[in-house]
């Protein structure tokens, strides 16, 4: 599926990181991706993303629309045309978008489950849940803080910051191939969260991560960027 280059604004992205097993992994993954492993370990996570006056770039800001949104991502590599390239495979897309999740992504790629989220962000602490139509659960609960996690196999934010940049092309399974879509961010900056709470029945789910093969990492906050989605040739 190819789009039209999208443009908008992220108002608020959270980026919730975990280790994991990569042999684990590579088992949850499709061909022709493999996990990236940094330190030994391979790199997932979620995306929690507030979009604002989504539309065609070029169109006005009025005929945009908002999403309040969650991605699984797997940190990945591939091989194409001799040349190592990275990142992020796309297992499951929520939205809050209703239309979105009924016509099968055609804003974004990829299938949308429609979730209800739950919203508090105040003086610099967010809480964030949503329960999504087959009751996947995503739950967050950070404060902003100075610190990056000292306890980060990235060991400071300005190694997590690099890694997750590169990370800017994501593909989505759709039917028998994968749509790719690269975030252009007009501005990349990520400060850290320190996380009193997070839960996600996906990594929580023994049947695709046994018990200790995945563990939370850090979390980064991005807002305020203005930024383009382009399609990028599908798999």
């Amino acid at each position: 599926m190819r789009i039209p280059t999208i443009h908008g604004y992220i108002d608020r992205r959270i980026l919730i990181n975990f280790t994991a097993d990569p042999k684990i992994v590579k088992e949850l993954i499709p061909f022709p991706f493999r996990p990236k492993v940094y330190m030994e370990k391979a790199i997932v996570g979620i995306c929690l993303i507030r979009l604002k006056n989504i539309k065609p770039k070029g169109l006005p800001n009025f005929m945009g629309v908002n999403s309040e949104n969650g991605a699984h991502r797997i940190a990945v590599e591939w091989d194409e045309d001799g040349v190592t390239k990275s990142g992020v495979y796309i297992p499951r897309r929520d939205t809050s978008l209703k239309l979105n999740a009924l016509i099968g992504g055609r804003i974004f790629p990829g299938k949308h489950f429609h979730a209800k989220f739950n919203i508090e962000e105040e003086n610099g602490n967010y809480q964030i849940s949503f329960k999504s139509s087959d009751n996947t659960e995503i739950l967050i609960d950070a404060n902003e803080t100075p610190l990056f996690n000292n306890k980060s196999i990235f060991k400071t934010l300005e190694n997590a910051s690099d890694f997750f940049e590169n990370g800017d092309l994501g593909y989505s399974p759709n039917k028998d191939k994968f749509d790719g879509l690269r975030l252009k961010a007009y501005h990349w900056k990520v400060s850290p969260l320190e996380v009193l709470k997070v839960k996600s029945s996906f990594f929580e789910n023994e049947d695709l991560f046994p018990r200790g093969s995945v563990t939370f990492d850090n979390a980064l906050l991005m807002t305020n960027v203005e930024h383009e989605w382009k399609s990028e040739t599908n798999k």
